[in-house]
Parts: structure tokens; C-alpha cells; sequence
């Protein structure tokens, strides 16, 4: 476990900031009196999660692995990060749906009833719910984990490894 602490608090790290994120929504009004504007906006959060895993594969390069990294290293650190937001999400998404804006359904529900985004009720109930967003947090976070670990991976190797060191010269 221990060679896997970059990885599990740089995943930490990745949930903080989204958990400030949602929070910062909410007090903007995304999630009430500015939903027309929230779905763009969620968008933008991919710039601070394709930071982090910058910083987190940097990190690893330089702390861990003595400044040299090849792409399947920065790869499998990424991935790891990503299977651990993976496994997260759901509690994740509880802690969004139920402290930081448990009006947001409601309020999403009442919004897509009004602009016809959905005519039926249940329909609209079923798809803004927990359970519904907490399987589609989970299913995300692992593709969008695996692709920017891959993106990431490819700019932060190293791109000329150094030989190792013979001791025996």
C-alpha cells in the first residue's frame, strides 16, 4: 500500500476539489435560480481534473520514481487514481445529492417538466435521482479516468529514459 500513497491522495485530492466544485455550483445557483447554465458550466470542471492528474502523475514521476517515467508507469498511476475515484463516486455522489444540494433534483425535476426537456413526470423523477446519477458518476469517472490518464500519461514520461546506473563499473 505504501507504494501507492501518491495515488490514493492524489484521488483524495481529485474528490475534494469536486466535492468544492459542487459546492461552488450551488452557491453560484446552478442547482437552483441558474440551471439553464448548469450543464455548460459542469463541463469546465474537466480543466481542474486534467490538472490534478497532471500534477498527481508529476508527482509521482518525481517523488516516486526518481524523475524518470515511461508511459505505462504514468499510465498505471493514473489508472489506479481513476479505479479509486471509481470506487468513491457513489459516496461521492451521496454526499453531493444529500449535503451539499439535496433541492437540486427537485429543482432539476421542475426545470425539465417546464422546458419539455421531459413531458412525464416519472420519467424525469427516474432519471434525476440518486441511484441514476450515483451508476452514471461511477460508469464516468472510470472512462474519463482511463482517457485522461492516457492523454496525461503520453505529455508527462519522460521522453528520454536515462540508463540505469551500472554499479559493478
Amino acid at each position: 500500500m505504501e507504494r501507492f500513497k501518491t495515488e490514493f491522495k492524489w484521488a483524495g485530492i481529485f474528490i475534494a476539489v469536486m466535492l468544492l466544485w459542487m459546492l461552488g455550483e450551488r452557491i453560484a445557483g446552478l442547482h437552483s435560480t441558474n440551471l439553464e447554465y448548469h450543464p455548460v458550466v459542469t463541463m469546465f470542471f474537466m480543466i481542474p481534473a486534467f490538472a490534478i492528474y497532471i500534477l498527481a502523475l508529476r508527482d509521482k514521476k518525481n517523488n516516486d520514481l526518481g524523475g524518470q517515467m515511461n508511459f505505462k508507469q504514468g499510465f498505471m498511476s493514473g489508472l489506479l487514481i481513476s479505479i479509486v475515484i471509481t470506487i468513491l463516486s457513489p459516496l461521492t455522489q451521496w454526499v453531493i445529492s444529500n449535503l451539499i444540494t439535496p433541492e437540486f433534483f427537485p429543482n432539476v425535476i421542475e426545470y425539465a417538466l417546464e422546458t419539455g426537456y421531459y413531458d412525464d413526470r416519472e420519467a424525469a423523477e427516474a432519471y434525476f435521482s440518486y441511484e441514476n446519477y450515483a451508476v452514471q458518476s461511477t460508469i464516468w469517472a472510470m472512462i474519463s479516468g482511463v482517457l485522461t490518464s492516457a492523454i496525461v500519461a503520453l505529455f508527462v514520461r519522460s521522453k528520454e529514459l536515462k540508463a540505469p546506473i551500472d554499479l559493478e563499473k
